[in-house]
């Protein structure tokens, strides 16, 4: 029984084309290793078209999700701005009756 050559993976790491190409020239067990190896990377080949599509996929639900959070984000401040604005002015936030506008007894807006 005759051992088996491990240098498959030394070679195609770490040498040159050259010095690979003529270890497999003279080397059975590299040569079948090779071989696998060619099958992978066909099949790694094959697929990568779609794993490309969903990589475009995600990226697109990741741009949407971060434009929906930044959107909501600012939508809070913008709707709570004026409130802000008015404490920072006036030491509180206005309210209609501060405005001007009629109010009844309990704060809500006069309609004759």
């Amino acid at each position: 029984m005759t051992k088996k050559c491990d240098k498959y993976e030394a070679y195609f790491t770490f040498a040159d084309e050259e010095t690979f190409q003529k270890h497999l020239a003279e080397c059975e067990d590299c040569r079948k290793e090779h071989e696998k190896m060619q099958k992978v990377s066909s099949l790694i080949s094959e697929v990568r078209p779609l794993y490309r599509k969903n990589r475009l996929q995600k990226l697109k639900v990741a741009c949407i999700a971060f434009a929906m959070v930044i959107s909501s984000a600012s939508l809070g401040f913008m709707t709570h701005g004026q409130d802000f604005v008015d404490t920072v002015k006036y030491g509180s936030v206005l309210s209609a009756e501060d405005y001007g506008f009629p109010v009844d007894e309990y704060g809500f807006l006069m309609v004759e």
